[in-house]
């Protein structure tokens, strides 16, 4: 009993972290031009964790996109800077984006 109780406790965590960069990403703008699982102006989270899946350096170049913005990987249409996104919130986005399967 303690042990199904402590994996629904570590569950409803990750889920509500999941939710909170969910909540991030909307807060700061990101949905936007994105979506988790469907192409909009950019593409979806979850092609973008498929395309930077086991690529140990994507989190930092991510990251730095977010900051900076960012063009010609995804196609024409360059992804602004978003000024907005401090270098923390943007390491805790890259992170949740990957994270996406």
């Amino acid at each position: 009993m303690k042990r199904a109780l402590m994996i629904m406790a570590a569950m409803a965590a990750i889920s509500t972290s999941a939710m909170a960069d969910q909540a991030l990403a909307t807060a700061k703008n990101c949905m936007a031009c994105h979506a988790v699982d469907k192409k909009l102006v950019g593409p979806s989270y979850k092609d973008v964790a498929k395309k930077y899946a086991g690529d140990a350096k994507a989190a930092d170049m991510l990251a730095s996109k977010i900051v900076k913005g960012g063009s010609g990987v995804w196609g024409a249409i360059p992804m602004p800077a978003n000024t907005q996104v401090s270098e923390a919130e943007a390491k805790k986005l890259a992170a949740w984006v990957l994270s996406l399967k």
